[in-house]
């Protein structure tokens, strides 16, 4: 049972910051959600795995309806990505994850999409924040081109400035946890 005034608490305590700060997308903030000091945490991946298996399902993962494959950019969906796989082990659910590379190997076979994985199947992208939504628009981007289909995308936050309508022109759903609303501040 997801216990979501549990993880928004760790968020509050130990993700949400204030200051000034620079975002991966440019932008400037008086605030810093790092999520990472969450999934990072044992209690945070519990609570994350717990969540997102919601957001995904349950019902639909049970009746072996849902996505086949759950995943993001790396590193900041590879801990996500771990927590629900752990969170779909535990409940005897079949899931596989994906893990996307901003850059592809420079040795190996030099791919960006690594994990097990087939053409044809369906994944739900992962993300801890999302600002513009650039950085899971990348990572559909290369799934796609390896002949996955995208469900949605989850994230754990939305900073509610752009993101979900970034998807949406793409013709993509964000599903979220929690948005900044809920930790009182205004976009």
């Amino acid at each position: 049972m997801f216990d979501r005034d549990a993880l928004a608490q760790l968020i509050r305590n130990h993700a949400l910051e204030f200051g000034d700060f620079t975002l991966a997308s440019g932008k400037k903030a008086s605030y810093y959600l790092d999520c990472r000091k969450v999934t990072l945490n044992s209690k945070g991946a519990k609570l994350i795995g717990e969540g997102m298996i919601d957001l995904i399902g349950e019902m639909r993962l049970k009746m072996g309806q849902g996505p086949k494959l759950v995943g993001g950019m790396a590193i900041g969906a590879d801990p996500i990505t771990a927590a629900i796989l752990t969170t779909a082990g535990i409940k005897g659910y079949t899931l596989r994850g994906v893990m996307v590379r901003k850059e592809p190997k420079d040795h190996g076979k030099g791919k960006q999409v690594e994990g097990p994985y087939a053409a044809g199947e369906s994944i739900v992208i992962v993300e801890d924040v999302v600002t513009t939504g650039a950085s899971s628009l990348r990572a559909i981007e290369l799934v796609e081109a390896e002949g996955l289909k995208v469900e949605r995308v989850l994230a754990i936050v939305d900073r509610l400035e752009g993101g979900r309508e970034a998807f949406k022109e793409k013709g993509y759903e964000l599903t979220t946890l929690f948005d900044v609303g809920d930790f009182g501040i205004k976009p």
